[in-house]
């Protein structure tokens, strides 16, 4: 504003000093004009009467030109005043229109300022928002926001002020004469326009085209009618606009020269003051000098604050750049990254666009798919009707094509197999009869599989039956026995009936399990077919469900034909919408920026989707921990169920799952979280995606849901069979529980047996070990029932797990149903949006319709511009005529104007109907695109439902997959509950010990191997169908072949036979022409007949040249075609390659859920499918030879019919060798076809064993699984435990520091309160003297003393109490104490008794502890490792949490920046648009400002040139005037006044000239824009005369396309035509083929039915195997019964048994009870068994070779000796009274044998002798060290060595123990004792001392000596367990139970004599050779086996 207000200022400026240099030079003309006049009069002054004359006749001049100077005068006068009137209103009309035009631009202006602010405040907040988003580096404050707002202050305040005065007046003078000049450049357009439209009309009358409409032609003369009105009317107002205009203009020149006038007196009054000043002296301009220094030193100092603070303001600002700028580096720094995203988001772009080739690829195919269909239709439909060019018939063909498409879509939903009609017919269901019978007979494979497998199970029974009925024998044998020896047994017949009740009890409890079994039996095979049954109807509804997926993708194959259709219509419709393309454009580019911020969503949805996929695993990991800690749980509670801890233990578990369940719930929140941002995410991608795309998706998501219903199925399949198989296995595992309790019972009979064998001491020990056993038997049953529980608990566990897949299969059915639900409601919604589509393909006809009517009315307004441009020529002509014509013809033009009025106004009328009309089409276009909004926001709220549905199902996938999860998991959980405790029973029985665990998971195993294998082996049987398939296809193109062969070879020997007779019958003549022409020779007419067969054989070569001719054209021909044949062949061969490409892909899919044998099968395939492809090219040559035959036969026929015999017999002769070598060849192919067929053979053997092979492996690894769970359970289970006991470690030590702690509380009580009480008693003392003291001297009353006596009693009493309560509490404390101590030493007894107990079994755990530990240690490294791999990964997540809500902050930020940037682009960019159309506005006022100072500045020079010359005039008048005042006043005067009119004259002339001159220049202006104007209409005509040449030659040439696409489409008919006839006569041709095909397929049905019949024999002989199996299955069945029978019989018999051994047992006892008291009977029983043991050892030395001998016997019998250990222990504790009388006594003879055999022994192994000496005299280990120490160093002491400690005995017996308990001796029987013994003996570590039998007899006598010391019962330890928990033992030793004491135990009584067998041994005893003795066997069977032998 302040410019242009500047711009203003200088050009009036320049206009003043115009006028004032026209004033000067006005002044100086007459300066020069009164010079003339002077100096004339000065020449002239020499004659009076002449001076007169001259003098009256120049006054006379002057008087003329006075009047004529005054009439112009009053007529300008006159002027002035009509002039001023039309100023005056003109300035009123002005003043209103600019105070409108205030009001408004300051409304605007505030408006701006608002909307100014308000960005400014946007700018704040982005400024914040950056910071914000910036990290707290830049500590720099933000840019104040006034920066923005202050640049726009003065604008303002310009505005203001540029509105005080009205001097604007000037700009709207301006925009006149720009309305004006904008006028006129419209009028001479068009006027252009109308000449343009004339010629065209002109010439459009000399071409002759009169045939065009007269309706149009009316319109357009309406139409020009009303545009002539119009533009009268406007030409009207615009010459009264430039009067008003023009009157204004004058107006303002006047009012400026008045103001300059003014100014130039006030200018020279001014000067006149500055004179008198300059006169009046310079006095005073000293001291205004200094007053001026002294202020431009004020403004200097002034100035140089202003430059400091300028500095300031600069650094600030620069550090304000500086903050930018890093805010720059931070901004680029995330353009980077951003970038970064991009390049991510294109990635992802390239692989959605191979996505989206690949669905176009398959789009493709679907398409390809249904153009095979309608060929097939067509080939099916009875030659449809000739295709004519109408559009009726085009649809009636559509519709016909569509009712066919839904024929073969009802067809194909019907019967898949029907879906071909015609010829294939009989050969598509010979194909599914044979499909079906291979099923079946895959089926009945299976079946005998099965029952395979059934008969293996039946022969295992029968050879347990077998062993029954050994036992049965040994059991008739036993029974012998015991007849013999009844008469001892009825002693114990009393105790018989108990045992024969208890028995019967367990015979029913047996029959129960039996039962129990039988019904689990009968249950689970009715479980087994219902789960069939609802196979079967699964299968059936998959089918169902596939077939309404196939009617729903035919439905939707259907939509994209519609689709496709109404794509072309919105194709064609899109030439009507070009205009909204436009709008569109910027859309897209929104569209675009959208599509970045969807991609950058997309990647956020991407990370957000792994970090979900992470916490799922977490979830996973912490469920799997969580099953873990569950199992570890159930393991504590069983194995710890006496704890006292598990409460802790429970309640930190409890805690753990809470924190799990808390992760859980967090984990969960964070999901939906996340699902709620993706799901926001999805509906943003919803908006920008395409109806196509959508549908296409829609498609895959069908095959999803189709895979998955199917994958979930297979699940539920899978599922049933494992828990088939587990039921299985647990059937088997009864049962071999059952045999194993059988072969319990026989072994208790043998035992029996064995015991009636024994002494009557034996038997008294049998019994009670019997007792024993019994009792054991019922803790066995009872754990059985146990047992039977868990299992009809894991029964009822598994019959809701099948409830629970029923209701998920039921669930599955409802999903399925509501997808149907949902397909109908897409099918209805489908239906709508076709109906919305048809609405929308009529609106733009609509449109189309009323886009014409537009173009017509155009077409008519040019035309009414047409006349309107004739009208204004007339106009012109009619005014031209009034200029010339008289004022006669006035009423005519009156006339005409009215009447051009009149048009005008229709005209008006006509345009605003028709600018109504294109409102209403403006309506219905928004209309349109609002339903068009409406409709896609409605596609997204489906796209919404869709994707919250499929969110649904998806969640019930997760759920159902949880669920089965968790029950797999309590599955495993129950199961390895169940091993556990089968584990335990194993080792509490220990009789037998096997691993059902193990058994169950192989079994488990083999079933899923044997499912993966049978889907493995299904595959590849597929692919060899396929293959067989395809041979079979090339086997009967090879029999055609030899067949068209056959019949060629038939032919060419019917032709040979033919021409071989012509040819003879040709030789036979030529033989007689021979002979002819030899008699010819000898004659005269030789040379005649010589010529006549030279010409004869002339015309033989040219008829040979003629068929050698033909026969190379027929080659060429041949040649040619053989090209295109291997073109045709090259070309399949590609679209082969390309099939196999797609094969590939889909193998390569496949191979991954595939075996690496599979891939060496498919290799082979190939290769096999690439011989044939060659062998088929070899086919093809073979064919091609074949025809070439025929053509040669034909040209032979041919040449044989014409007579010429131009055949060869060369030719024929290679012909005849070409059929052999084509017999040959076919002959090779047979042979190689057979070879294929081997090597197929070959190949799907191999295939069967590598997948043999692959079984096993697969079962090993499961096995080795197996093992390493097994081993991680245990190993867990051993942590807990560790954990636990540690636990209870801390738990007791710290009862035990409480316990000290309260005891030291106690002792400090008990301190404090005997303090107290030596306290006590001083006080009493000291108040006695007192009273004693006050008593005497003073007279004070009683009743003080006796007060204080109270005082003190009170107080004694209640220290009394208190005394009294700290002993209570004292005594209360004892007490727990010596609860305490009482509880502690009998927890420490409990302790003691139970490491006695589980010392051996502390030795065994130790071992495995050891183990444990070290792989304790590994899995700790692997926990710590694991943790911290956890850790590291926690805090990843966590980082990562953090870094998506920053980013989600972020994001959201940015959303904000975004809209916000988008709202202030908008405000910018229509401020920008404002700006520019501002700027325009004020370039053109600027320009037209230009030439008004242009104007202005010319004025001024002229008016200074003037004043100027008025200066000078003015000086010389003063001169003349001082020069002439005297005598010349008078003249002076006149002539002064006749200057001062001439002046007034010059003034006006000035004017006028001014005047004129502004007039020139505006002519000049206009007359330059008209030329510009011009011009470019000159331009516009050329562009416009060139697209009517474009779209003329357009025209034409789409006229001549036109006629050329006729003239085709007509070529096209007739080739049609020719193509029908040919195809008619190829329907013949091929109605021959097609019956030849028919016969030859009825030779395939005869050859098919004999394979039916052969398959249908074969299903009758697979049913008789069936019928037989069954048989034996009912056999099988009765033999059970009847050993069931057997079996029962045998228990009663036992029970018989039974009873009878307890009777005599019974009667033992009481024996027993009464030989009590007759010991000394028993001890010499035992001298004569000692006796007996003595006549053994003779035997035995002699027997040591045979004992190697029988090794093989005794391996036998320690199956039996592990039976009888527990006998042997029973008995050995019984022994115990007899060994007690023998127990501390030494034996002399023994210790005489030692101490010969210390000097005996080698000098190294003395010590040890000594160690066992000393051992037998009972000395401590501590003094047998120091002994034998000093036995080393000196000889003096070796008598000390017998006293050496006992260690681990002599090198010779490494296994025996060091301190074997009591027990061991007590356990062991004299002839175990004698056997062990021999053992131990036998080793040959040391050299064998040659001892003869006197050496051995000194062991008859017996020394008696007491042990020096006794030892303490705690080194007692049971043996008993030590076999079971040695497998691992030396076979040739005892086990530690049975081996022989080294030490005699010292708790025994004295008294009795011992013997040698029950003392210890020495190294220096005879040895024998190892004697292999089972380590269970009994030893009296050792001992009579060695007698017998």
């Amino acid at each position: 504003m302040a410019s242009w207000l500047g711009g203003l200022g200088s050009g009036l400026g320049q206009s003043l000093g115009q006028v004032g240099g026209s004033l000067s030079s006005l002044t100086g003309q007459i300066s020069s004009f009164t010079k003339d006049i002077l100096l004339e009069g000065t020449e002239e002054v020499g004659d009076a009467p002449t001076e007169l004359q001259v003098s009256s006749s120049r006054l006379r001049e002057i008087e003329s030109t006075h009047a004529t100077q005054r009439l112009e005068n009053e007529r300008l006068k006159k002027v002035c005043s009509d002039l001023e009137e039309k100023h005056e209103a003109a300035e009123l009309q002005i003043k209103q229109l600019s105070i409108e035009y205030r009001n408004q631009l300051q409304q605007r202006e505030v408006e701006i300022s608002h909307l100014k602010a308000r960005q400014n405040a946007l700018q704040e907040q982005l400024q914040k928002l950056q910071t914000a988003a910036q990290s707290a580096q830049l500590g720099a404050g933000v840019l104040p926001p006034t920066t923005t707002s202050a640049s726009f202050v003065p604008l303002v305040r310009h505005h203001s002020s540029g509105f005080q005065g009205d001097d604007m007046d000037f700009g709207d003078v301006i925009w006149s004469q720009q309305e004006i000049n904008r006028l006129s450049n419209e009028v001479s357009r068009l006027e252009s326009e109308v000449d343009h439209w004339m010629q065209i009309a002109q010439s459009s009358r000399v071409q002759g085209t009169n045939n065009a409409d007269q309706s149009e032609i009316c319109k357009l003369q309406n139409i020009i009618k009303e545009l002539k009105q119009n533009l009268s009317q406007d030409i009207d107002e615009h010459q009264h606009e430039l009067s008003v205009l023009q009157d204004a203009h004058r107006q303002k020149l006047a009012e400026i020269s008045r103001r300059h006038r003014e100014e130039l007196s006030e200018y020279e009054e001014r000067i006149e003051e500055l004179e008198n000043q300059l006169q009046q002296g310079g006095a005073g301009i000293e001291i205004t000098d200094y007053s001026k220094i002294s202020d431009l030193q004020k403004n200097i100092q002034i100035l140089q604050t202003e430059k400091l603070k300028d500095t300031q303001n600069m650094k600030e600002l620069e550090d304000k750049v500086k903050n930018v700028n890093e805010k720059l580096s931070s901004v680029e720094n995330e353009n980077k990254i951003l970038l970064n995203e991009r390049e991510l988001v294109k990635m992802e772009n390239s692989q959605i666009t191979q996505e989206y080739e690949r669905l176009k690829s398959e789009f493709i195919k679907l398409q390809n798919y249904v153009a095979e269909q309608e060929t097939l239709l067509q080939e099916q439909g009875k030659k449809l009707p000739l295709m004519t060019s109408s559009e009726e018939e085009v649809l009636r063909l559509q519709q016909a094509l569509s009712d066919a498409e839904k024929e073969i879509m009802r067809l194909n939903t019907l019967n898949q197999a029907d879906s071909f009609i015609g010829a294939g017919e009989d050969g598509l269901k010979v194909k599914t009869d044979t499909q079906v019978l291979k099923e079946e007979n895959h089926k009945l494979g299976k079946e005998k599989e099965e029952l395979q497998k059934k008969l293996a199970s039946l022969q295992h029974k029968d050879e347990d039956v077998a062993s029954i009925e050994d036992m049965n024998l040994e059991l008739n044998q036993l029974r012998q026995e015991l007849e013999r020896k009844e008469h001892e047994l009825k002693e114990s017949i009393t105790d018989r009936a108990t045992l024969t009740a208890e028995l019967e009890e367990l015979d029913k409890q047996n029959q129960e399990t039996v039962q129990h079994v039988i019904t689990l039996k009968e249950q689970l095979s009715k479980q087994h077919t219902e789960a069939d049954s609802t196979i079967n109807q699964l299968k059936l509804d998959i089918d169902f469900e596939r077939r309404k997926v196939s009617e729903v993708e035919a439905e939707k194959m259907e939509m994209n034909k519609e689709l496709e259709t109404q794509k072309l219509k919105m194709n064609h419709c899109t030439f009507a919408l070009n205009d909204l393309h436009m709008s569109n454009q910027q859309l897209q580019h929104n569209i675009k920026d959208l599509q970045e911020q969807l991609k950058k969503f997309q990647d956020c949805n991407l990370n957000n989707k792994k970090e979900i996929a992470e916490l799922k695993q977490n979830l996973k990991q912490k469920e799997e921990e969580l099953s873990v800690s569950q199992n570890k749980l159930t393991k504590i509670i069983n194995q710890e169920s006496n704890s006292n801890y598990q409460d802790l233990s429970l309640k930190e578990r409890e805690a753990e799952i809470e924190k799990l369940n808390k992760d859980i719930s967090e984990n969960k929140q964070l999901n939906q979280n996340l699902k709620e941002s993706v799901c926001d995410l999805k509906i943003e991608n919803g908006k920008l995606l395409a109806v196509c795309e959508e549908l296409k998706q829609q498609l895959h998501e069908a095959f999803a849901e189709k895979n998955k219903i199917s994958l979930e199925k297979d699940t539920m399949l899978e599922a049933l069979k494992m828990e088939k198989g587990q039921l299985e296995t647990e059937l088997s595992q009864t049962e071999k529980r059952l045999l194993e309790q059988a072969q319990k019972y026989e072994q208790t009979i043998e035992d029996l047996s064995n015991a009636r064998n024994m002494n009557t001491d034996a038997l008294h020990l049998e019994h009670e070990r019997l007792v024993k056993y019994n009792q054991e038997r019922d803790f066995e049953i009872a754990e059985l029932k146990r047992n039977i529980e868990q299992m009809e608990a894991d029964h009822e566990e598994t019959k809701e797990m099948l409830t629970t897949s029923l209701g998920g299969q039921k669930q599955l059915t409802e999903l399925i149903k509501e997808k149907e639900m949902f397909v109908e409601k897409f099918k209805n919604r489908a239906l709508e949006l076709q109906q919305e589509l048809e609405e929308y393909v009529k609106d733009p006809k609509k449109h189309e319709i009323l886009r014409q009517n537009l173009e017509e009315k155009d077409k008519s307004l040019s035309s009414m511009k047409e006349e309107n441009n004739h009208l204004k020529e007339e106009i012109e002509r009619l005014k031209d005529q009034q200029s010339r014509s008289p004022p006669v013809a006035e009423p005519k033009t009156l006339d005409i104007i009215t009447e051009l009025e009149t048009e005008i106004a229709q005209l008006h009328v006509i345009k605003n109907n028709l600018e109504e009309e294109i409102k209403l089409h403006k309506k219905t276009i928004e209309d349109q695109s609002q339903k068009t909004v409406q409709l896609q926001q409605s596609l997204q709220e489906y796209k919404r439902e869709i994707g919250e549905s499929k969110f649904q199902y998806e969640q019930m996938n997760v759920t159902h997959e949880k669920l089965f999860l968790e029950k797999d998991e309590e599955i495993k959980s129950l199961q390895k509950t169940i091993e556990q405790i089968k584990t335990q029973l194993h080792n509490e029985r220990l009789v037998f010990q096997t691993d059902s665990s193990d058994l169950f998971q192989e079994t488990k195993a083999q079933a899923l191997n044997g499912e993966n294998g049978n889907e493995k082996h299904d595959l590849s049987k597929s692919e060899i169908e396929r293959l067989v398939k395809g041979i079979k296809e090339r086997e009967r193109e090879i029999k055609l072949l030899n067949e068209k062969n056959v019949f060629l070879t038939q032919q060419i020997d019917h032709l040979s036979k033919d021409q071989v007779g012509k040819l003879t019958q040709i030789i036979q003549e030529k033989d007689l022409e021979i002979q002819a022409l030899h008699a010819s020779i000898s004659s005269s007419s030789y040379r005649q007949d010589v010529l006549y067969l030279q010409q004869q054989l002339q015309a033989y070569a040219m008829e040979r040249e003629q068929v050698l001719a033909v026969l190379s054209e027929k080659t060429r021909e041949n040649s040619q075609l053989k090209t295109e044949y291997h073109k045709i062949m090259d070309m399949v061969a590609a679209k082969e390659a390309a099939l196999m490409k797609l094969q590939e892909e889909n193998q390569k899919l496949s191979n991954k859920f595939e075996s690496s044998s599979q891939d060496m099968f498919r290799e082979t395939v190939q290769n096999l499918s690439r011989i044939i492809r060659e062998k088929d090219i070899e086919i093809d040559a073979l064919s091609q030879k074949c025809q070439t035959l025929l053509t040669v036969l034909q040209t032979s026929n041919i040449g044989n019919d014409s007579g010429s015999g131009g055949v060869n017999s060369n030719q024929f002769e290679e012909l005849l060798q070409e059929r052999d070598k084509l017999k040959q060849q076919v002959k090779k192919m047979e042979e190689w076809k057979q070879q294929v067929m081997t090597t197929v053979q070959n190949m799907q053997h191999e295939s069967a064993h590598l997948q043999e092979e692959l079984h096993k492996l697969q079962a090993q690894i499961s096995v080795d699984s197996d093992s390493n769970s097994k081993l991680q359970i245990d190993y867990n289970g051993l942590i807990q435990s560790y954990e636990q006991n540690e636990k209870k470690m801390k738990s007791f030590s710290q009862e035990l520091a409480q316990v000290q702690h309260s005891i030291g509380q106690l002792h400090n009580t008990k301190d404090l309160l005997l303090g107290k009480l030596d306290m006590v008693p001083p006080p009493l003392l000291m108040a006695s003297s007192v009273s004693q003291t006050s008593d005497i001297p003073s007279s004070t009353p009683h009743e003080i003393v006796s007060d204080a006596s109270k005082l003190l009693q009170q107080e004694l009493e209640q220290l009394k109490k208190m005394l009294q309560e700290k002993d209570d509490t004292i005594r209360t404390l004892k007490e727990n104490n010596q609860r305490l101590s009482d509880s502690m030493a009998i927890t420490l007894e409990l302790e003691r008794k139970g490491q006695k107990d589980t010392d051996p079994e502390m030795k065994q755990i130790k071992g495995k502890r050891d183990v444990f530990q070290k792989s304790l240690r590994e899995k700790d490294l692997l926990i710590k490792s694991k943790s911290d791999q956890l850790l590291s990964v926690s805090e990843n997540l966590s980082n990562k949490e953090n870094e998506n809500e920053l980013l989600k902050q972020a994001v959201t930020n940015l959303k904000e920046r975004n809209l916000i940037l988008e709202m202030d682009i908008c405000k910018l960019k229509e401020e920008n648009e404002k700006i520019v159309a501002r700027c325009r506005e004020k370039e053109t006022e600027f320009r037209a400002l230009q030439e008004t100072n242009m104007q202005f500045s010319m004025m001024l020079k002229e008016r200074e040139f003037e004043s100027h010359s008025m200066k000078e005039k003015a000086l010389a008048f003063e001169k003349l005037l001082k020069e002439k005042e005297q005598g010349k006043m008078g003249e002076l005067n006149h002539l002064l006044n006749e200057v001062k009119s001439m002046q007034e004259k010059a003034v006006s002339f000035q004017q006028e000239r001014d005047q004129v001159m502004l007039a020139l220049k505006q002519k000049q202006m206009e007359s330059s824009a008209l030329q510009n104007e011009v011009q470019h209409l000159r331009d516009k005509e050329q562009r416009l005369n060139q697209e009517l040449e474009r779209l003329r030659n357009h025209l034409l040439e789409m006229e001549d396309s036109y006629t050329q696409e006729a003239l085709a489409a007509e070529d096209r008919e007739t080739k049609l035509r020719k193509k029908v006839m040919v195809l008619e006569e190829k329907l013949v041709s091929s109605s021959t083929a097609v019956e030849n095909a028919s016969h030859q397929a009825s030779l395939q049905v005869e050859s098919l039915q004999e394979q039916l019949n052969l398959v249908s024999r074969q299903r009758d002989e697979t049913l008789l195997q069936l019928t037989m199996s069954q048989d034996q299955v009912k056999q099988y069945a009765l033999s059970l019964a009847n050993l069931q029978m057997v079996l029962e019989q045998f228990q009663q018999e036992e029970k018989a048994m039974y009873s009878a051994e307890l009777e005599k047992h019974q009667k033992q006892t009481a024996e027993w009870k009464k030989k009590a008291e007759k010991l000394e009977g028993k001890v010499e029983s035992l001298q004569e068994s000692l006796e007996e043991a003595n006549a053994a050892l003779d035997a035995a030395s002699r027997l040591t070779e045979q004992l190697d001998l029988k090794e093989e016997q005794i391996e036998d019998l320690r199956k039996q000796g592990e039976i009888k250990q527990e006998m042997l222990e029973d008995a050995q504790n019984k022994l115990m009274n007899l060994i007690n009388s023998t127990e501390g006594k030494v034996d002399k003879v023994l210790m005489r044998n030692l101490f010969i055999g210390h000097f005996h022994t080698p000098k190294n192994k003395r010590h040890e002798v000594l160690r066992l000496m000393g051992s037998i005299l009972g000395i401590k280990k501590e003094e047998l060290d120091q002994l034998v120490s000093e036995d080393q160093k000196g000889v003096t002491r070796w008598v000390t060595g017998w006293l050496g400690g006992g260690g681990a005995g002599s090198k010779s017996v490494p296994s025996t123990p060091i301190r074997p308990t009591n027990q061991s001796v007590f356990n062991s029987s004299f002839s175990e004792l004698f056997v062990k013994f021999l053992e131990t003996e036998s080793r040959p570590n040391l050299p064998l001392p040659t001892l003869s039998v006197h050496d051995m007899k000194p062991l008859g006598a017996a020394g008696i000596c007491n042990p020096s010391s006794t030892r303490s019962s705690s080194h007692t330890e049971t043996t008993g367990l030590g076999t079971s928990r040695r497998p691992d033992a030396n076979p040739f030793l005892a086990p530690r139970s049975a081996a022989v004491p080294l030490v005699t135990p010292t708790s025994l009584g004295a008294g009795g004599s011992g013997h040698l067998l029950m003392k210890p041994i020495s190294d220096a005893l005879p040895t024998f050779t190892p004697l292999p003795v089972l380590p269970d066997a009994s030893a009296g069977a050792v001992l009579k086996d060695l007698l017998k032998q």
